[in-house]
């Protein structure tokens, strides 16, 4: 038990840096920044108690990472709906994924996304991540000759950003379990040396949370235009999720001899009630985090660890005012070096057929540059069919990728 609760604690380190920057992103969407931070903390702390009892296994679980983004900057920020309305999407995401998880599809669907495709879609959200880590550190910043240019290093932001940035890189590589966090902590009490960060408290009751609970618009939601707002939601959800809890499996060792995995469809159900579960909240999709990792690096195995992770979530709750005080720049930090990792999925690409190479490379390029992760993945498929298509490989298009096709085409066209 004890290496159990050690190992809780070590997951939940790791993945802490999501309750500082998860509220300061949907801030900017224009909820509540304290209801967003409680609602982070909550539907985290759910969620890691449900794969715990219910799955057994030693999976954390929070708002994702590039998701978050996606909801602000481009469903509110670009494309103009209110976040409630955005939650709306997220919860019938939430349903469709819970849908296809309950009744078996999700493999089917799965089987049906091509593997270039799928690793193409994590890196595509790691660049748009980046991006937006960038634009908020004042590291890239707008010109209207070339579109972007870089910032001023000199500026203690920008230079606190990229600090930031490094010292998560070289903790990382000595294996130091929270190098995140510890470099935002770091970075922040920098800032308040300097002057740039006021002190507002460490402990405090936490705010309400009212202002985000059930505050999901479900109607607004069914609206054309939503539907690749929520296929974006769902696919990345579904695809960043299927490769964390393979990973986890892998490395707690819970294959079986016969090749299956134990527990996988209850944790699959656990994950995919999540997401509706979040929505509930304030929270953009809720997804497994490869953070777990760690944990089970420490001797985590069973449910006990997820269950540790959600009773320390549930007690972050109480330091609002340490969340309240870490600035942009420390949380940009953090952006870009998760931003990196996630990239590091184009190398599993296959760049010796290039009707393989140029989807995957459209889907990963296009997100950053439209600001946009639904409009990558749209880009992605329909380049990816037209070229199987034309290039007589018949049997690569699933009945699934015709279907997606049109849906897409569609948008383009009459959106």
């Amino acid at each position: 038990m004890r290496t159990e609760l050690f190992a809780g604690l070590t997951t939940f380190i790791t993945m802490a840096y999501i309750i500082f920057v998860n509220p300061m992103i949907m801030a900017s969407a224009g909820m509540d920044q304290g209801a967003a931070f409680v609602a982070t903390c909550v539907g985290a702390a759910l969620s890691c108690l449900l794969m715990g009892f219910y799955a057994n296994w030693p999976v954390g679980l929070a708002p994702g990472m590039g998701l978050n983004a996606f909801f602000t900057y481009t469903v509110v920020g670009e494309m103009g709906y209110s976040w409630e309305v955005a939650l709306g999407a997220v919860f019938l995401s939430g349903v469709l994924f819970m849908v296809i998880s309950f009744t078996g599809l999700r493999q089917w669907l799965l089987d049906s996304i091509p593997r270039s495709l799928r690793f193409a879609m994590g890196a595509g959200v790691g660049l748009f991540l980046g991006l937006i880590g960038l634009k908020l550190a004042g590291i890239v910043v707008p010109n209207e000759a070339t579109l972007v240019a870089m910032g001023s290093m000199l500026e203690l932001p920008a230079a606190l950003a990229g600090l930031c940035f490094l010292m998560i890189g070289v903790l990382s590589h000595f294996r130091l379990f929270g190098a995140i966090l510890i470099s935002i902590l770091a970075v922040t009490f920098i800032g308040w040396a300097a002057g740039i960060v006021e002190y507002g408290g460490l402990v405090s009751m936490p705010p309400s949370l009212a202002p985000t609970l059930l505050a999901m618009d479900v109607a607004g939601a069914f609206d054309v235009a939503m539907i690749s707002v929520i296929l974006a939601f769902l696919f990345v959800n579904m695809f960043d999720t299927a490769g964390t809890l393979m990973g986890v499996a892998h490395r707690a060792k819970l294959e079986k001899p016969d090749g299956g995995i134990e527990n996988l469809p209850q944790a699959v159900k656990a994950d995919s009630t999540a997401s509706v579960l979040g929505a509930f909240f304030g929270c953009p999709p809720v997804t497994s985090y490869v953070e777990s990792c760690a944990g089970v690096e420490a001797g985590g195995r069973t449910g006990l660890t997820a269950i540790v992770v959600g009773l320390l979530f549930l007690a972050a709750m109480f330091f609002a005012p340490l969340a309240g005080m870490i600035p942009g720049y420390a949380t940009a930090g953090a952006l870009i070096y998760v931003a990196m990792l996630m990239s590091t999925g184009l190398a599993h690409i296959d760049w010796e057929d290039y009707t393989d190479t140029i989807p995957a490379i459209v889907t990963a390029v296009m997100m950053p540059l439209t600001f946009s992760i639904a409009n990558g993945i749209a880009l992605g498929f329909v380049c990816y069919v037209v070229l199987k298509f034309f290039t007589g490989q018949f049997d690569r298009i699933s009945p699934a990728l015709y279907v997606l096709f049109a849906l897409f085409v569609a948008k383009f066209v009459f959106l």
